[in-house]
């Protein structure tokens, strides 16, 4: 059995610490709303919504016209696994996915973008070059059943063809 660690990877960046995340307008909202239900006989794990994220995928159509296609259906979850907070964001319908997992081990994190061609119940990741990544947690140690609430900034090329922007809140309880 292999253990993943990410004290083993070098290139993490720093996360940003805003104590007072947790009473961003955009937060409380979310609190607000019930969880988003993605398909029927999916378990609902939060009552209220867990993330406003907005995804913006541009790209060159066969014309060469740039088409954009904006997602907004993203939910968090978060779990400890050994010594790596990992948060996912993602939209997955029980047959596809598109989001990200970001990977937190002491005050670094990573990105890593889901293949949203991965068969049902698979998880794979797409290579991508990084743009810009920024991530804003309300503390900088968590543990299990902790809150954490959260703010990411990402934009990335795929194949150099698309130009995936990312960006929004999320909240969780970690498990």
């Amino acid at each position: 059995m292999t253990t993943f660690s990410c004290r083993k990877e070098a290139y993490f960046d720093k996360f940003t610490v805003d104590k007072n995340l947790s009473s961003n307008d955009t937060i409380q909202l979310l609190s607000k709303y019930p969880e988003l239900k993605l398909f029927n006989s999916e378990v609902i794990e939060s009552p209220t919504r867990t993330a406003f994220i907005i995804q913006t995928a541009s790209f060159s159509d066969a014309n060469h016209a740039r088409r954009i296609i904006p997602f907004d259906n993203y939910k968090c979850k978060a779990i400890y696994k050994n010594d790596t907070l990992e948060i996912w964001l993602n939209n997955n319908n029980g047959y596809f996915g598109n989001g990200v997992l970001v990977q937190v081990f002491g005050d670094h994190f990573r990105i890593k973008d889901i293949n949203p061609k991965a068969l049902n119940n698979e998880v794979k990741f797409i290579k991508t070059n990084i743009l810009r990544q920024k991530l804003v947690l309300n503390q900088s140690h968590f543990q299990k059943n902790d809150s954490i609430y959260g703010f990411i900034n990402y934009q990335c090329e795929i194949d150099s063809l698309v130009h995936k922007d990312f960006k929004g809140y999320f909240k969780t309880i970690i498990q």
